[in-house]
């Protein structure tokens, strides 16, 4: 029999690892024990500051009193009917609103759903019933989940897709730009091409997909004259434009959605993860002539738009206007590169600082030289930032990137608390060295 009266991380984290399957990742061996705002404790007691936001899901924080309130009063009413069985006003209130939210000057429709990765799943579903199309495009680094068809859309490998093929057919993958890397806008869009003369012609294509700031694939802005020209091409050949705001949704990068600050319409966008403030639920918003394509039955789910999950969705959306978090969110983003800058200046590791409002990312490379990554460098800087109390993730397509995710809610003294631990850690572990 199982002793479960100690809760020390270690005692906690061996039970886990005879638990669980080893192919649930975990990046830090604490147990959290009660989190609020930006700040968190583990159980034994120690304090961190969160720089993670469970994966930029906490624009919000943790235990945000207006979602808490929401929720405990829904609660109290119900928490589940099947929307398709028994129908409820916050889902529709919050259809409404994502639609008023979304960019495009005509009618659209919102699909609640569970999770990103399902959002994702239902776009292309979408797309597809209203083109009568099979062939998608999307791109290297991106990544857009862990189920079967996501995973071909993601375009990295190894830990996504490694050992699970094989994948959905008719999914290719363009080349995204990175300048300092060597790869232009130019030959983002002669890839596009490529793919319609090798691959697969224009005219059985029904969607290319992209996130307006690459999260998994190292905080890559997509630059606007890409975002252009995949719209102008999506309009030449009848394609339906998917945007995946998954990560970069719900005011994280300043605006609502990222792609707002391209100018470009998409025909789709995907959101999810902070919408709800940590519960889980996740949309499709489109014109509403594509979205009504498939037929009654072929959208849904059983726990999709959860109504304990609409009620934290919609108190997300009052918290966002009266606290005015999109300006937060801007000045968030300012306050962290100005500090990352200074930090650069003392250690030339930090080769590249990039992002968009308040979604930040440093890119470690040996000598400062972006050809030569330092994921190494990046693992250590992350776990010698937990044991001082700080919470950071890596990502990019060679792990050497530090992605900063943290509560827009969170004070300018807990930026700067946090960021003087990144610091002292980059620190500690360049002499350990």
């Amino acid at each position: 029999m199982l002793d479960t009266t100690q809760t020390t991380n270690a005692t906690l984290y061996a039970r886990r690892e005879a638990a669980i399957p080893r192919g649930v990742g975990h990046t830090h061996q604490i147990f959290i024990d009660r989190g609020e705002n930006a700040e968190i404790w583990d159980v034994e007691g120690k304090r961190y500051i969160d720089f993670a936001g469970g994966i930029a899901v906490l624009n919000t924080g943790h235990r945000h009193p207006q979602i808490m309130e929401a929720v405990q009063a829904q609660m109290q009413r119900f928490t589940h009917t099947c929307f398709q069985v028994l129908a409820y006003e916050s889902y529709v209130e919050l259809a409404e609103r994502l639609n008023d939210k979304a960019p495009g000057d005509f009618a659209k429709k919102t699909v609640l759903l569970s999770t990103g990765a399902e959002a994702v799943e239902n776009a292309v579903k979408i797309a597809r019933s209203h083109t009568r199309r099979g062939g998608v495009i999307a791109f290297s680094g991106a990544y857009h989940g862990r189920t079967s068809l996501t995973m071909a859309l993601t375009g990295k490998v190894v830990p996504y897709k490694a050992g699970f093929g094989p994948f959905p057919g008719e999914i290719f993958h363009a080349r995204f730009p990175n300048p300092k890397r060597g790869v232009t806008v130019e030959d983002a869009i002669e890839s596009i091409e490529q793919i319609f003369k090798n691959d697969i012609e224009p005219s059985r294509v029904a969607a290319i997909i992209i996130e307006p700031v690459q999260g998994e694939g190292g905080f890559n802005p997509a630059p606007r004259a890409l975002l252009e020209h995949i719209r102008a091409v999506c309009d030449q050949h009848g394609i339906v434009m998917i945007v995946d705001e998954v990560q970069t949704g719900a005011g994280r990068t300043g605006t609502w959605y990222a792609i707002e600050q391209s100018g470009v319409v998409p025909d789709m966008i995907t959101l999810a993860k902070s919408m709800a403030g940590g519960f889980p639920i996740s949309a499709v918003t489109g014109r509403a002539d594509i979205m009504d394509a498939p037929a009654p039955g072929g959208l849904g789910g059983t726990y999709a738009g959860n109504p304990i999950s609409c009620v934290a969705a919609l108190a997300v959306l009052h918290a966002f206007d009266q606290e005015d978090l999109l300006q937060r969110s801007r000045s968030v983003g300012r306050h962290l590169v100005s500090r990352l800058e200074a930090i650069a200046d003392q250690h030339p590791e930090l080769a590249d600082i990039r992002g968009l409002g308040a979604m930040v990312a440093v890119e470690l490379c040996k000598n400062g030289d972006l050809q030569q990554p330092a994921p190494e460098l990046a693992k250590a800087v992350s776990a010698e930032a937990a044991r001082r109390g700080l919470i950071l993730l890596t990502c990019g397509t060679y792990g050497n990137v530090l992605r900063i995710l943290v509560p827009l809610t969170a004070s300018d003294a807990l930026l700067d608390e946090g960021l003087a631990i990144l610091a002292a850690s980059i620190e500690a572990v360049k002499q350990q060295a």
